[in-house]
């Protein structure tokens, strides 16, 4: 009886179902989205159900023991519990489905948005497009004056920013652990070293304020240096940043 039962068909799709959900579950790391686990899912139904379909046999075979239990009176107790049983579940799934979850809700926040094609500072419009730093032209024709703008942006440095991107300008300040999101980490790849200067100088310059809104400019204290910086402040700064990192700024493609 128990192996007519384990190699019915409609035990088999049953169970190979069962495996393959739980397989998806908590196999597969990482987790893998619920729209793409669903997916897999219906695949996998939809198979089965060609499979099943695919001979006069099979579905003989499959509707077999459905047809029996519908049908046969001794089988009347049974009848009702499986038909109790079947909303009775679906309300169990729908009622967790429906529970508040203990996860953070994800975030789909721009760290880089698009620099806007100009910006207005001081009263003065800046093409970001086309401005350039005007102290890089120094790195190469007077190494000195240079030398002497990175020191003027170091003191800029450690006068307004380190205190939130550290010491070490690794995001990792004495008020970093107060914030989120964390403070830029400028050693990192990832930032100035992806980034132009003017695209830093109009950071520097809007702060989070002047983010648009895929950035969601309410969840970052950066705030805007404009009216406590100078222009030359924000370039000599950025000079040291990318001096003090080892990073060459990245050019307009």
């Amino acid at each position: 009886m128990i192996k007519k039962i384990i190699t019915h068909i409609l035990f088999i799709n049953a169970l190979i179902v069962l495996v393959v959900v739980l397989f998806l579950q908590y196999a597969v790391k990482p987790e893998i989205p619920q729209s793409v686990f669903s997916f897999y899912i219906i695949a996998l139904v939809v198979g089965l159900i060609l499979f099943v379909t695919s001979t006069t046999k099979n579905m003989q075979e499959f509707w077999a023991p459905i047809k029996t239990l519908l049908t046969n009176e001794r089988l009347f107790i049974l009848r009702w519990l499986v038909m109790l049983s079947i909303p009775a579940v679906i309300a169990v799934f729908a009622g967790f489905s429906l529970l508040p979850s203990n996860q953070a809700p994800l975030v789909l926040r721009v760290i880089h948005p698009a620099p806007p094609g100009e910006i207005n500072f001081g009263g003065k419009t800046i093409n970001l497009r086309i401005a350039v730093n005007p102290y890089r032209e120094y790195e190469t024709a007077d190494p000195e004056k240079f030398a002497e703008h990175v020191e003027l942006g170091r003191k800029v440095y450690y006068e307004n920013c380190h205190y939130c991107h550290g010491d070490f300008l690794d995001g990792k300040g004495p008020f970093a652990t107060a914030l989120d999101p964390k403070p830029a980490n400028f050693q990192d790849v990832g930032t100035i070293a992806q980034l132009q200067e003017t695209y830093v100088f109009w950071r520097v310059a809007k702060g989070g304020p002047g983010l648009p809104n895929e950035s969601m400019p309410w969840q970052t204290a950066m705030p805007a240096w404009e009216g406590i910086l100078s222009e030359n402040d924000i370039w000599d700064v950025t000079l040291f940043l990318y001096k003090a990192t080892n990073h060459p700024p990245r050019t307009w493609e």
